[in-house]
């Protein structure tokens, strides 16, 4: 009697179960936000709405701004902290540099030459520059802006060693010329930064060529006799 042969059957192939899509985390989905609020901001002005900016993101969500941010100043906030630790530390180390000895010119390149080294740093394009343009004339971000500004240690030293090289100054003159300042500083970097972005003729050579003017355009405000108006 023939054997018969036993059919060997093979259990079920295994269906390979791929692994779901990450999901991008929360910090990613910020920093996705800040970009592209910066660039939009920067580029229209602080009038964009929330849902474009999320939009332009890559987010669905028409609340995701909110969610994450809550109001236009806390996302001006956010766009200024994301910028603020390059920055920080070339003011420290400037601030290093000098030990609290230096003229009013080497104290105004404190302040000035952190901001355009940073920009020169994020390569093209950049639109911090024209963000911050665009925020600070609008009085309540103008606040936020600055005040931020203000929690840095070595900024608030830098403009103590400032004000102790100024000439004699009336109160409103020092106010009025410190809002001076502040425009100058960020304008000029806005427009370089646009016309760089345009190519566009500009009469900077490059970021430290803008920052060697303004200092020198700010020690020209600083140092300009006091004019009153009859």
């Amino acid at each position: 009697m023939k054997a018969v042969a036993r059919r060997q059957t093979r259990p079920p192939a295994r269906r390979l179960r791929t692994a779901p899509a990450a999901q991008p985390s929360v910090e990613n989905t910020r920093t996705r936000l800040i970009v592209a609020a910066e660039r939009l901001f920067a580029e229209q002005g602080v009038g964009v709405s929330s849902r474009e900016i999320g939009k332009a993101a890559g987010q669905s969500n028409k609340s995701v701004v909110a969610y994450h941010f809550g109001s236009k100043a806390d996302l001006v906030l956010a766009i200024t902290r994301h910028h603020a630790p390059d920055i920080e530390q070339r003011r420290a180390a400037m601030v290093a540099t000098l030990s609290n000895g230096g003229s009013l010119g080497d104290w105004l390149t404190c302040i000035v030459k952190p901001i355009t080294g940073h920009l020169e740093s994020l390569g093209r394009p950049t639109w911090y520059a024209r963000f911050l343009a665009g925020a600070t004339t609008d009085p309540a971000l103008r606040s936020v802006v600055f005040q931020e500004a203000l929690t840095s240690a070595p900024m608030r030293l830098m403009l103590d060693e400032v004000n102790k090289r100024l000439p004699a100054l009336p109160p409103d003159v020092l106010e009025a010329r410190g809002f001076m300042s502040q425009h100058l500083i960020v304008n000029a970097c806005a427009d370089y930064e646009r016309a760089l972005h345009a190519r566009a003729p500009t009469p900077y050579s490059s970021w430290p060529g803008l920052c060697a003017v303004t200092v020198d355009a700010l020690l020209g405000l600083w140092r300009a006799p006091v004019r009153r108006s009859d």
